[in-house]
């Protein structure tokens, strides 16, 4: 389904389910994203109902269509609990003003008063990705099996992208349906937020990936929200993990002298951070500060300006 921005497109999944599509991820909400769903069920979904609705979490690039799908076809929203109570409530901030605690969390890590202005200026626009969202679901939790299209399917959560992820593992077609857990050619986006400032959602994404290498076998086909399907998923999580570790320790040994957090973009990202890119790599930086800090190598100190340094321990 069609994405805005480098990404281009998202893969969604159709398993044939009896007479009709148990769908997984939805794409992003809006006319676009509605137009290929119409172009899909006249062509290869053969005019087909839509049985149930899975989300792997609540991006709007995967959660977006599911109101428009699950009324459109009577059907359940399938997904873990937290996931879909953190996208009510993320939806509920659409048309807001920003809050005065995340505008003291991104002063702290060293924005400008320009940059505090465009964040303002956007804020509450996680709604706009959303088709008016289900008022029920249908709970996912972690090594349920469930039966789709014939098929036992085990539950699969991790946790650092997104709060409670749930892939889809099916032993018998050495298949796994991952959103954005594990991606082929990028890593997926670790941040710190406003919302939960004190988080280390690194830590439960690195924690994350080695679960899965230790549940889902290295013979899977990986089917991934973006990019290709591949093989070799042991390997990728192995090159995901050792990625962020590298950081990790670049990161350690820039903290020699007290930085702020818009002072360590260059250790984390090979290309500049423009105003475009502030919020990610802000959020990817705190990350791996607040990793460092639970592992005990690196410190917080406030000034008297409300600014944040951190340095080694």
């Amino acid at each position: 389904m069609p994405l805005g921005g480098p990404l281009g497109f998202i893969n969604v999944w159709a398993i044939r389910e009896g007479e009709g599509w148990a769908i997984v991820d939805t794409g992003m909400g809006g006319v676009a994203t509605r137009d290929g769903w119409r172009a899909a069920f006249v062509g290869p979904l053969e005019g087909r109902p839509v049985t149930r609705v899975f989300v792997t979490h609540m991006h709007p690039d995967h959660i977006g269509m599911a109101g428009w799908l699950t009324r459109k076809f009577d059907c359940q929203l399938w997904i873990t609990r937290l996931e879909f109570v953190t996208c009510r409530s993320l939806a509920l901030d659409t048309g807001r003003e920003a809050p005065e605690v995340a505008l003291r969390f991104y002063k702290a890590a060293g924005w400008d008063e320009d940059a505090l202005d465009q964040y303002k200026a956007k804020f509450g626009g996680f709604g706009r990705g959303l088709h008016v969202l289900p008022d029920s679901f249908r709970r996912l939790t972690d090594g349920e099996r469930i039966e789709i299209g014939g098929h036992d399917w085990e539950v699969v959560v991790g946790s650092g992208h997104s709060p409670e992820h749930a892939s889809l593992y099916c032993r018998d077609l050495k298949l796994m349906i991952s959103g954005d857990q594990v991606l082929p050619k990028i890593s997926s986006n670790v941040s710190l937020f406003p919302t939960e400032p004190e988080a280390d959602p690194l830590s439960d994404w690195l924690d994350s990936l080695a679960r899965i290498k230790a549940r889902v076998p290295d013979d899977v086909l990986v089917l991934p929200a973006h990019n290709e399907p591949f093989h070799g998923l042991h390997a990728r999580l192995d090159h995901l993990i050792a990625g962020h570790e590298r950081g990790l320790k670049r990161l350690a040994a820039e903290l020699a002298e007290p930085r702020r957090v818009v002072d360590v973009f260059h250790v984390l990202f090979r290309r500049p951070i423009g105003p475009e890119l502030l919020g990610l790599a802000t959020g990817e930086s705190l990350a791996h500060l607040s990793c460092l800090i639970g592992r005990g190598l690196a410190v917080r100190k406030r000034d008297a300006e409300g600014i944040d340094w951190y340095r080694a321990a």
